[in-house]
């Protein structure tokens, strides 16, 4: 492109592109090497007025496409450039339908695209589709322009059922996007709907992408829109909307749907897999409650291999999602149901090591530790099958204990496997086990530390003690007895700590998990008592004196918890597994 024309565009000044036009008529049919005109720059940039001007020229400047396949609409749609889209839309709608270059193959892009699907049969540059069969409006819908999104459906309200190559149409795309007002142009044109196809649309229905970007309002847009026996359509895998609810964990759009049409909730999918398998999938606990709350029977089905939500919650390792199942299915046969292995819940939970999936089943007095699958196993005699080829850390050997136990309550009436010896199992243990000795090793060190600390305080009592008695300067301050109470717990924590830790290397397996945990929370409970130690002391010491530093500390202690968990969240409270 002739390099003034280019800054001409670039800038959009009409005085410049004139003085050019004058001295060379023909200087508008230059291209950059990405075959844009000085029309698909100056659209780009918003350039009205040149654009005007340019077009008062050279007409057919509307219809140039770049190397992409761009018009010059296409450019302004993108950017949102309202002026400039107003201006292209108004000569396209005005475009000849004479006109040599506006023909059927001239609108179709280059040989091999596929055909583009239209509501008419009219052909224009409002419908000039590029190499990936996307139209001005679906660019401007897919880049949120609502604005010149609006304009064009104003020109052509048909347009947003027209389909690109991915099969996709601005009404798809909009609704994923979240643009309600533009949904509800497209929705509020009378059109035909083609037969759906499931197999030809990976993405399904515009329903579909509405769930899928959280769109509630659009979500509703399209219920009020969409015949009843349209609202259960599927996309390729034969999932229905409530399928992409579910994954996405949206309940308040769960709940819209099945207001609507509530055997969505008991439609499957290809691998037979029911809304509340792909919730329980994905760890969707507030979209499973919902769920559950409106069709609590849903629990009962299985997918493809015979198992449930809570067989799916605990391959899948969401805890969570395991919690709320229990909490709200009620039937004990639906917790005990076995796939098509004869595999309880419990039974996958011990063979895949979900060891916090397999304890929390256990404190469920439903959970049934006895059943054998079809090989004739029981929960614990597979974490000792699995023992004789694999090495086992601490946390199975404990579970091995737990269930052992549940057994030898519950299961005295039951014939089950030979039960393996503790030597036995012990020797297949993982040979250093260093995460379970790192934690044991951290958690006596802090405790270690704290109590040094703690101790070292008692004798160096904040401002000091009294030459004549002994006795310390500020004892009867309250500030003073909450420093001395405080102290004394984080010292007395952290002391049970490290004793209770000095027999965790004797046995890793004969000192608990949950003593692990009790350890880890009284070392948390040590080092809240040190912040309100330092609180204190810096409150008697420094207040007096300078109060606004002293407050100051007291702020920053008090949000040091804060921080930890705002990092953490509830994971803090609890020992990693």
């Amino acid at each position: 492109m002739d390099p003034a024309l280019h800054k001409a565009a670039v800038q959009g000044s009409v005085a410049s592109l004139k003085k050019l036009v004058a001295e060379n008529p023909n200087i508008l049919g230059s291209k950059t090497p990405q075959q844009n005109t000085a029309l698909h720059i100056a659209a780009e940039l918003g350039h009205a007025g040149f654009a005007e001007a340019a077009l008062g020229v050279d007409d057919k400047l509307l219809v140039s496409k770049n190397a992409d396949g761009d018009t010059p609409l296409h450019l302004a749609a993108r950017a949102g450039k309202v002026d400039v889209a107003d201006l292209l839309i108004g000569r396209a709608s005005a475009w000849p339908a004479e006109h040599p270059r506006h023909s059927p193959a001239a609108q179709n892009g280059k040989a091999g695209e596929p055909p583009r699907s239209s509501p008419g049969t009219a052909q224009g540059p409002l419908f000039m589709a590029n190499k990936v069969g996307d139209t001005p409006l679906h660019e401007a819908v897919k880049h949120g322009r609502s604005a010149v999104a609006l304009r064009l459906l104003d020109a052509e309200p048909g347009r947003g059922h027209a389909l690109n190559v991915k099969q996709q149409t601005p009404l798809h795309i909009a609704a994923r996007e979240g643009l309600a007002d533009v949904v509800a142009k497209i929705v509020s044109q009378p059109w035909v709907h083609e037969k759906f196809v499931p197999s030809d649309s990976v993405s399904g229905t515009a329903l579909h992408q509405a769930v899928l970007g959280g769109h509630a309002r659009v979500v509703e847009i399209l219920l009020d829109a969409t015949p009843p026996d349209q609202i259960g359509l599927t996309d390729s895998s034969e999932n229905n909307a409530l399928h992409y609810a579910a994954q996405k964990n949206n309940a308040r759009v769960v709940k819209l749907l099945l207001n609507r049409k509530v055997d969505l909730a008991y439609k499957r999918n290809r691998d037979l897999q029911s809304p509340l398998h792909v919730a329980a999938y994905y760890g969707s606990t507030d979209a499973m409650v919902e769920l559950l709350k409106q069709c609590p029977d849903v629990a009962e089905m299985v997918d493809s291999n015979g198992r449930n939500a809570f067989h799916v919650a605990i391959t899948s390792g969401k805890v969570d999602a395991l919690k709320r199942l229990l909490k709200h299915v009620r039937p004990e046969e639906i917790v005990n149901r076995v796939d098509r292995a004869g595999n309880t819940p419990l039974h996958l939970a011990a063979s895949l090591s979900r060891i916090q999936s397999a304890l929390l089943l256990l404190k469920d007095r439903r959970v049934n530790p006895c059943v054998l699958n079809r090989e004739g196993q029981s929960a614990r005699s597979l974490i000792e099958k699995r023992a004789a080829t694999e090495e086992m850390d601490t946390y199975e050997m404990y579970l091995w204990k737990t269930l052992k136990k549940h057994e030898a309550s519950r299961c005295k009436k039951e014939q089950l496997p030979p039960i393996a010896t503790y030597q036995s199992l012990r020797s297949r243990r993982a040979g250093h086990d260093e995460y379970y000795e790192l934690s044991v090793g951290t958690y006596t060190l802090v405790a270690t530390l704290i109590a040094t600390v703690s101790f070292a305080a008692t004798f160096t009592m904040p401002g000091g003690y009294s030459q004549t008695d002994g006795t310390a300067l500020h004892g009867h301050k309250a500030a003073f007895k909450i420093f001395v109470i405080s102290n004394t717990v984080a010292m007395c924590s952290s002391i049970v700590v490290v004793f209770c830790f000095i027999w965790a290397w004797r046995d890793p397996v004969k000192f608990k998990l949950d003593q692990l945990m009790w350890g880890h929370r009284l070392t948390i409970l040590a080092c809240l008592a040190m912040v309100v130690s330092l609180m204190t002391a810096v409150y008697i010491t420094v207040a007096p004196t300078a109060r606004w530093p002293a407050y100051v500390v007291i702020a920053i202690g008090v949000s040091t918890p804060a921080v930890v968990f705002l990092i953490l969240g509830k994971e803090a409270l609890y020992v990693p597994m």
